[in-house]
């Protein structure tokens, strides 16, 4: 069997640093839920990207369901959600009991399609919040959408979770509205192994959010609760690893890029093959490097072709309004988003793969034109 080559797998640091923070916690017997890796990481992240306040929590689902929560989305709210997504966007919408109402992607960006989110608000009037997705690490165009979402006064969240270190005319994605959240799954552009971060400038919120992660326990000598509360925070250990990550973030996004720019320089030639859109105000991460395809190969033909050799890729994400659980709700849109997940395939992208990694799964593509 060939040498397993992944789509993106986790990536620690060669200095240790991770190994650093883990060994201080273990020392200092801090390996419960909280501790100063917690409150570290929160603080290193937060400067990182920009933002005044940061909440580590258990993944980057329940950062987007304490957003919703903190946005006050509640029973029967109406939500706006790109449809070209994975499920973990959309899923925290029904946890609070609100209506989903799908939006169709652009070509430009991948994302949110903004002549759809306004033909949307025409429909729905009264929303309450917008989730927008920056998709592979690929930014929204921010500027056109707040000026649509602040016209009817909602409130936006940014699902970057596959976008930390993505730039949107210089600034950070998930920095541009009320709420910014960021995943570090096992497969992100660095990995906690699992878990999240809900970014805000409003501090008493994120302060809110902290509370309710942790059971919504009351300042008092005895258990008490007066809110539901969620066992959704972020232990010491994982935050150890995510600030040792943290140190190497930079490194991982000059290397996606490294990756995504070797695919385009040998496979653009051929025709049919079409990269992920990268536009001049857009700085992305690169964090998995994806194709669409208009000829005779199929994505198909190249995602089996790479498994036979050991080697992994995927499907674009399939649209929710094309899932069965979802199928139910609103959709509004043309067919772009289904037609991106129909021609489209992500290539490994996984920061660990050699030059010859990379020519081995070149040669297996070149091979099907």
């Amino acid at each position: 069997m060939s040498k397993k080559i992944y789509l993106s797998s986790p990536h620690l640091s060669d200095e240790g640093y991770e190994m650093e923070y883990i060994k201080e916690a273990f020392v200092t017997n801090w390996i419960a839920p909280l501790g100063n890796n917690v409150n570290q990481f929160e603080t290193e992240l937060a400067t990182k990207v920009g933002a005044k306040a940061a909440a580590a929590l258990s993944s980057g689902t329940g950062a987007i369901h304490l957003a919703l929560k903190a946005a006050g989305v509640g029973d029967g709210d109406v939500v706006f959600c790109p449809t070209l997504t994975f499920s973990a966007t959309a899923n925290p919408i029904i946890y609070q009991n609100a209506t989903p109402v799908f939006i169709d992607s652009d070509y430009k960006t991948w994302n949110i399609c903004p002549k759809a989110l306004e033909k949307a608000f025409e429909k729905y009037p009264n929303v309450k919040a917008v989730i927008i997705v920056h998709l592979y690490g690929l930014s929204a165009d921010m500027d056109i959408i707040l000026e649509i979402c602040r016209k009817h006064n909602v409130v936006v969240i940014e699902d970057a979770a596959e976008s930390l270190g993505t730039h949107y005319k210089g600034k950070h994605t998930g920095t541009f509205s009320e709420y910014g959240i960021f995943s570090f799954n096992g497969n992100k552009i660095i990995t906690t192994s699992g878990g999240g971060m809900l970014v805000s400038d409003n501090e008493e919120r994120i302060s809110k959010v902290r509370f309710w992660s942790t059971q919504s326990r009351d300042k008092a000598r005895h258990y008490q609760h007066s809110e539901l509360g969620f066992n959704y925070r972020m232990s010491n250990i994982v935050a150890g690893i995510g600030r040792g990550q943290l140190k190497v973030l930079d490194d991982r996004v000059e290397k996606k890029k490294y990756i995504f720019e070797f695919y385009k320089r040998e496979l653009s030639k051929f025709e049919g093959i079409e990269f992920m859109p990268i536009n001049e105000w857009n700085e992305p991460n690169y964090w998995l490097t994806c194709i669409t395809l208009s000829g005779n190969v199929k994505p198909l033909d190249i995602m089996e072709a790479l498994e036979k050799e050991n080697i992994e890729s995927r499907p674009i994400w399939k649209p929710m309004h094309m899932q069965p659980f979802f199928s139910e709700y609103d959709y509004v849109g043309g067919d772009v988003s289904q037609k991106l997940f129909e021609n489209g395939v992500c290539l490994p992208s996984d920061t660990k793969m050699t030059e010859e990694d990379l020519s081995r799964v070149v040669e297996i593509i070149k091979s099907l034109f």
